[in-house]
C-alpha cells in the first residue's frame, strides 16, 4: 500500500462539447487527460459531469460497430416515434421555453446512462482499462449546440 502525504487540492473546468446528431458518442478522453495534466494531481479522482438531462456521460469502448449497437439499443429502449407526455405541449406547463422541442425519448434514454463518471487517478494517470474511453453521449438532436461538461479533480 502506498501512503502519500501532501496537501489536498481541487481543480475545476468546463468543457464545451459539440455534436452533430443524436445519439452521438463523442470521445472526450483526451480532453479529460489534458485537464488532469494541467492540474498536476498525482493521486485522487476526476469527476466528469454533464450539466444536461439529455446529454449523458459514460465509459465504454470506442469501437464503431459497438457504438452503432449501443445507439440502436437506446432507440429500442426509448423510441422517438411513440407518445411521451413531455412532448405534448398542449398540456405541459412546466419548464417550457421558446426553443422547446419534443425530446421525451432523449430524457428516457438518459436514464439508462447517467450524468457522470468518476475515474481514479494513480501516479498522475487516469486509471482507465485498456479499451475504456470517456464519452459524452448526445441524446437530443434538437439541442445540437455546445454541451457543458464539468470536470472536477480532487486529490493530491
Amino acid at each position: 500500500m502506498k501512503v502519500v502525504e501532501a496537501s489536498f487540492k481541487a481543480s475545476v473546468t468546463t468543457l464545451l462539447v459539440n455534436s452533430t446528431t443524436a445519439p452521438e458518442f463523442v470521445d472526450i478522453t483526451d480532453r479529460v487527460k489534458t485537464f488532469l495534466e494541467a492540474t498536476g494531481m498525482k493521486h485522487g479522482s476526476v469527476n466528469v459531469f454533464s450539466r444536461h438531462t439529455t446529454a449523458a456521460i459514460t465509459i465504454q469502448e470506442n469501437e464503431p460497430l459497438l457504438l452503432n449497437d449501443m445507439a440502436s439499443l437506446l432507440e429500442r429502449l426509448a423510441p422517438r416515434g411513440i407518445r411521451y407526455g413531455h412532448n405534448d405541449f398542449s398540456i405541459r406547463t412546466v419548464h417550457m421555453h421558446e426553443e422547446e422541442c419534443p425530446n421525451g425519448h432523449s430524457h428516457c434514454q438518459h436514464l439508462t446512462l447517467g450524468s457522470s463518471e468518476t475515474i481514479p487517478v494513480v501516479d498522475g494517470i487516469l486509471a482507465l482499462g485498456r479499451w475504456q474511453r470517456i464519452f459524452m453521449v448526445e441524446l437530443d438532436d434538437g439541442k445540437l449546440g455546445p454541451r457543458e461538461i464539468l470536470l472536477q479533480s480532487l486529490g493530491v
